[in-house]
């Protein structure tokens, strides 16, 4: 039987963003009762909640958003589960692997990085996350993978440790790769080997990357 599993955040208004990003808000425009019929005016950014980055977010030169193959966002998931990492520890070539051979029988693998830190979602500890070293995302596109998913803020040090150069971001979008940050519930992909992924961005012309619904689906067709 085929089993659906949301791997987005919500979005509501005051959720966490990247900082400098705009902040969110979610409000009523109309509502039917004066109006007719309810609508809601959305204020948020291109990197607001569950969100890919396509390369030209790192690259005036690279390609937007709606340049680039659908198939960049869906593919069989492919787990790298780095749970259990302190706060701000590098994600290295040898931690990924199992994952990373895995993938390379698979045809368009979604790299998953597992890392917990969904958990800490809305607090001050998110933005402590494991992060991917320039190494193990140079490793990940000698593996063939184009698209990374990450359960925490950035695949990049975020906070104190933050590089203005995105190091990882570089390597995996100048390869032509999409990278999708801010999922959840990606512990619940750890061990399931018939789950595809699915990370369709809003159609945004020219974009630099999108909100997305990330959802899983295991099982089945």
């Amino acid at each position: 039987m085929t089993r659906w599993l949301d791997l987005s955040v919500p979005v509501v208004t005051g959720m966490p963003v990247y900082p400098g990003d705009p902040e969110v808000t979610v409000s009523p425009a109309l509502r039917a009762p004066a109006d007719g019929v309810n609508v809601l005016a959305l204020h948020l950014g291109s990197q607001s909640g569950t969100h890919v980055d396509a390369p030209y977010h790192i690259d005036d030169a690279w390609p937007r958003l709606d340049e680039l193959s659908l198939s960049r966002f869906t593919g069989r998931a492919v787990v790298a589960d780095v749970r259990g990492l302190a706060p701000r520890s590098p994600i290295t070539p040898e931690l990924l692997a199992p994952a990373l051979e895995a993938a390379a029988s698979v045809q368009h693998p979604v790299l998953l990085l597992a890392t917990g830190w969904s958990a800490h979602w809305g607090t001050d500890a998110y933005a402590d996350h494991p992060w991917l070293t320039p190494a193990a995302a140079e490793a990940v596109v000698a593996a063939g993978v184009r698209t990374v998913a990450v359960d925490a803020l950035s695949v990049d040090p975020s906070g104190p440790d933050a590089d203005p150069a995105l190091p990882a971001h570089r390597v995996l979008c100048g390869a032509g790769g999409v990278i999708a940050e801010n999922l959840t519930h990606l512990d619940r992909l750890v061990g399931v080997d018939d789950a595809e992924v699915f990370l369709f961005p809003l159609r945004l012309p020219g974009a630099d990357g999108a909100p997305v619904r990330a959802v899983a689906r295991l099982g089945g067709e």
